[in-house]
C-alpha cells in the first residue's frame, strides 16, 4: 500500500521503502514462466470486472467522465490484461534467436543464444484523462507486468481514492495469482514522483501527461548517475486534412464526426483532432455552427484544467486572424465547445502559438482555398500521434500523406482519431513531442519498452533461461540461424517448461 503523510504525499523515505519492496521481487517475476505469467494478467483483469460497480463510482466521483463512459474503460482496461496474457503465452515478443556452433567459420563461430530480458522495477505515471487505462492497472502496468517487471505506479491527483483502490484489486489478483510479493507499489504526489524516477532500483519511467511534467521527468531520468529510459507521452495536435472532393459529398457526416471527435471526453483525448484543414467556406457552414451551440458544457477532470481553458482559448484568438466560429452553452464551471477559425497563410505566420496543445472541447479550423498550401502548412507542425485525410477516390493525396507520415505514428483515412484500438498492429506515438521514443504505448509491442536483449555465447544447457534452451525454444516462434520457426498448431506455446531444463 501507498505509506503517506497526513497530506497524502508518500515521503521519500516510504519511497524508498516500496522501491525496496519491488526490487526484492525482480528475481522471481523473472523467473516466473509465462503460463504464470499469463495467469496474473488474467486473474487481475477477472477482480476487475467483479469490481467495476465500485470503482466505476469513485471514478466517476473524482473525474466526472461519467458511468457509461468509465464502464467502457474499464472493459477496455481488462481487454489489455488478457491481450497480454496472450503476448505472453504465444512468446514471439522474446525474438529468440540462435546462431549454431560453426567451428570451420573464419573466424570460428561460437553457439549464440539471444532473447530479451525484463528491465526491472518500472515506475508508471498515471495520466489525468484515462483513470482505468492509462492509470494503475492500465496498459503500461500490464505490459510491465507480461514482460515480468514489477511495478510502481505513481497515482495521479486527480483520482487519489480510486487509485488506491485499484491497488488493492490488483494486488489482491496478483496475490490469489501466485505471483510473488511487491509486484505492485503506489506512491501518491510530485516529490514522490521525483524520488521514484530517481531510485537507483527502478530501471524504466512509463509517463502520459504534460510536455512541461514530461520534460522534467525526462531532465530527472538523463540526470540521474545511471540513466535508464523515459517512456513519454506528452503532447500531440493530430491534423487533419480534409479535400475538397470529401467536402463536396460528405460535408454533414464530416461536420458530425468532427464534432463529436473533438468533444470527445470533454476533448481531454490525446489524439483529440486540434487543427483541422478545411477547404474555405467550411466553417461557415449552419450545420458545424448549429451542432456546436447546441452541445452542453463540459465539467473537466480537475479545477486547474477548468481554470486553463478560457485563457488558452484567449491566447489562440489572440495569435494573428483567428476568429469564433461556434461555441456551446456557457455554464459557469464548465467548458464550452469552442471551433475557432484562421486562413493557412494567417496559420503558417503565427504556428508557434496556433500549434500550443489546448486541453479540452476545442479545435481550430484552418482554411484554404489552394490544396497546395496545406503540405506547407503541415510542415509547420511538430510531431503528433495521429494524422488523419478525408479524401474521394481520384483525389491526388500520395503528397500529402507522405507528409503525414513524416509527422505521426497513425495515419488514418476517412475517419476520426479519438479511439485507440488495443491490438497487435497498433502504434500509439510518433515524434517528439508527441512521445520520447520509437515504441508504442498502446498494443502489443509496447512491451518492448520494458525488455532488453542478452545474449549467451556458449552457455551450458543447464544454466540457459528457460526459453532460450532446446524444449523452451519449442513452444514458440524463433529463429534458428536466421530461419523462423513457428510452433505447428497444437504444439504446447504455454510457457510451462520448467526452469533450466534445456538441453543442447
Amino acid at each position: 500500500m501507498a505509506h503517506s503523510t497526513t497530506t497524502g504525499a508518500t515521503t521519500r523515505a516510504s519511497t524508498d521503502e516500496i522501491v525496496g519492496i519491488a526490487s526484492d521481487a525482480v528475481s522471481a517475476a523473472r523467473d516466473a514462466t509465462r503460463a504464470e505469467r499469463a495467469e496474473w494478467l488474467t486473474r487481475v483483469a477477472t477482480l476487475l470486472e467483479e469490481e467495476a460497480g465500485d470503482l466505476v463510482e469513485i471514478a466517476d466521483r473524482e473525474t466526472h467522465l461519467g458511468a457509461p463512459r468509465l464502464r467502457g474503460e474499464i472493459r477496455r482496461t481488462t481487454a489489455q490484461l488478457r491481450l497480454f496474457a496472450d503476448v505472453v503465452r504465444e512468446g514471439s515478443y522474446l525474438e529468440a534467436s540462435v546462431d549454431s556452433a560453426d567451428p570451420g567459420a573464419s573466424p570460428p563461430r561460437p553457439e549464440i543464444r539471444r532473447f530479451l530480458r525484463p528491465l526491472g522495477v518500472v515506475a508508471v505515471f498515471s495520466a489525468s484523462n484515462f483513470p482505468f487505462a492509462f492509470s494503475v492497472a492500465g496498459g503500461d502496468t500490464a505490459a510491465a507486468f507480461a514482460a515480468g517487471c514489477p511495478v510502481i505506479v505513481k497515482a495521479h491527483s486527480g483520482h487519489l481514492e480510486l487509485s488506491r483502490r485499484t491497488a488493492d484489486v490488483v494486488r489482491r489478483g496478483l496475490d490469489e495469482a501466485g505471483a510473488p510479493a511487491g509486484m505492485l507499489g503506489l506512491v501518491e504526489g510530485r516529490d514522490a514522483g521525483v524520488a521514484l524516477a530517481q531510485a537507483r532500483h527502478v530501471r524504466a519511467v512509463a509517463f502520459t501527461g504534460s510536455l512541461s511534467g514530461g520534460r522534467a521527468l525526462l531532465e530527472v531520468t538523463s540526470n540521474r548517475p545511471d540513466p535508464i529510459p523515459f517512456f513519454g507521452e506528452l503532447g500531440s495536435v493530430n491534423p487533419v486534412i480534409v479535400t475538397p472532393g470529401a467536402v463536396d459529398v460528405r460535408r454533414d457526416e464530416l461536420t458530425a464526426g468532427l464534432v463529436e471527435s473533438f468533444t470527445l471526453g470533454g476533448g481531454q483525448f490525446c489524439t483529440k483532432p486540434g487543427v483541422v484543414f478545411v477547404p474555405a467556406g467550411f466553417a461557415s457552414t449552419g450545420l458545424l455552427r448549429q451542432v456546436v451551440e447546441s452541445t452542453p458544457g463540459f465539467t473537466l477532470l480537475t479545477d486547474r484544467i477548468t481554470e486553463a481553458f478560457a485563457p488558452s482559448v484567449a491566447r489562440l484568438l489572440a495569435a494573428g486572424e483567428v476568429d469564433i466560429v461556434a461555441a456551446g452553452a456557457q455554464e459557469h464551471g464548465r467548458a464550452a465547445a469552442t471551433v475557432l477559425r484562421t486562413s493557412v497563410h494567417d496559420f503558417v505566420s503565427h504556428s508557434g502559438t496556433l500549434l500550443e496543445e489546448c486541453f479540452g472541447p476545442l479545435t481550430l479550423l484552418v482554411e484554404y482555398t489552394d490544396l497546395d498550401d496545406v503540405s506547407d502548412a503541415v510542415s509547420h507542425i511538430e510531431g503528433s500521434l495521429t494524422a488523419t485525410i478525408h479524401a474521394q477516390p481520384g483525389e491526388d493525396v500520395a503528397g500529402l500523406v507522405d507528409v503525414l507520415s513524416e509527422r505521426a505514428g497513425r495515419v488514418l483515412f476517412d475517419g476520426w482519431p479519438t479511439g485507440v484500438a488495443v491490438t497487435w498492429g497498433q502504434h500509439h506515438g510518433g515524434p517528439w513531442p508527441a512521445t520520447t521514443t520509437q515504441h508504442t504505448s498502446v498494443g502489443a509491442t509496447s512491451i518492448r519498452r520494458f525488455l532488453r536483449p542478452i545474449a549467451y555465447q556458449h552457455a551450458p544447457a543447464a544454466l540457459l533461461p528457460a526459453d532460450l534452451g532446446d524444449e523452451g525454444l519449442n513452444r514458440i516462434p524463433h529463429r534458428v540461424d536466421g530461419r523462423l520457426i513457428v510452433p505447428s498448431p497444437g504444439d504446447p506455446i504455454d510457457g510451462d517448461a520448467p526452469e533450466r531444463t534445456a538441453r543442447r
